[in-house]
């Protein structure tokens, strides 16, 4: 772990250790444990990729419900979801109550800091997986989203022109975006907003906006939901992904691929220059992050953002 936010590393055995955060004590176990054989990469070495991001990750992930993705052994293996907070957990886990259409009242876990972030990790969560609106208001999101996701037959390169379709159609609206690989097989787009519409609304007006694009380009993208209507060779412009509920991997997370990859911000002028999804992996955008800061900050940021009520 980065002795500049660990202070004090515990040894717990061959394969476990405790590390000292401040004054919280996280218990960290299977160390060794391989998560990605063909790379030799370690549940250990997933951590301290976490660690090496924290100060930029922990801002976009802080006070909103975590949904847990566990993949108890590794990378290639079968994963579960898991929303509700383990009853045996260390007693500074904010959680974040939220009541569900069915009566169910759900705990999530929340990553506060770096502390809650090696804890869900821990978990073998290998991806993050957030809620767009945070804790105090789970009804108002602060960003909406484009999911794009190639169909069978489509191309990465297909992606990025994709991508900069929706950016032109988001910059005719005046509207700012940002830009980052899905770390999979895409690229997601999001718009900051300011709060106010509810995720439903934001649904609408993303689906509206998707299919508008989509539309104009129908020999590039497509916006049919229904999985075998879909045109093969297209990408598909997923709004449905603003549902009230869903979450899509985060910023800077690992994702379970051949390549270690991490869904990573972009600057346009990148994207209009082309990359590859296997271009930012675990084992070099903690460098990158160094150099570059948060390419993202500016979704966090007070302004600019979008009043969509002008638009619905």
């Amino acid at each position: 772990m980065p002795r500049k936010s660990v202070s004090e590393l515990i040894p717990r055995g061959p394969n476990d250790a405790a590390v000292r955060v401040g004054s919280r004590t996280v218990s960290l176990t299977n160390l060794n444990k391989v998560f990605w054989p063909d790379l030799k990469i370690t549940k250990g070495d997933l951590l301290r990729y976490y660690a090496s991001v924290a100060d930029v990750l922990v801002p976009h992930l802080r006070s909103r419900a975590m949904v847990m993705k566990r993949y108890p052994n590794g990378a290639y293996q079968p994963f579960f979801f898991m929303k509700r907070a383990p009853e045996v957990r260390p007693e500074w886990i904010e959680v974040c109550r939220i009541h569900h259409s069915s009566g169910n009242v759900i705990e999530f876990p929340m990553v506060q800091d770096l502390a809650s972030l090696l804890w869900v990790v821990n978990l073998g969560c290998i991806d993050l997986n957030q809620w767009y609106a945070r804790c105090d208001d789970v009804d108002r999101p602060d960003y909406l989203h484009f999911d794009l996701d190639p169909v069978p037959g489509a191309t990465f390169p297909g992606v990025i022109e994709s991508a900069l379709a929706v950016r032109e159609a988001l910059d005719a609206l005046r509207m700012p975006s940002f830009v980052k690989t899905t770390g999979s097989r895409g690229m997601h787009i999001y718009v900051p907003i300011v709060r106010g519409p509810t995720q439903k609304q934001v649904w609408t007006f993303a689906k509206a906006l998707g299919m508008s694009i989509a539309g104009q380009h129908p020999k590039l993208m497509t916006a049919v939901y229904a999985k075998a209507k879909r045109p093969r060779g297209h990408v598909l412009v997923d709004y449905n992904q603003n549902a009230w509920g869903r979450t899509l991997a985060s910023i800077y997370s690992v994702r379970p691929t051949r390549h270690a990859s991490v869904s990573t911000p972009l600057t346009w002028r990148e994207v209009e220059q082309g990359v590859r999804i296997e271009d930012f992996r675990i084992d070099n955008v903690p460098a990158r992050v160094r150099k570059l800061g948060d390419l993202w900050k500016g979704l966090l940021a007070a302004r600019p953002r979008v009043k969509l009520e002008k638009y619905l």
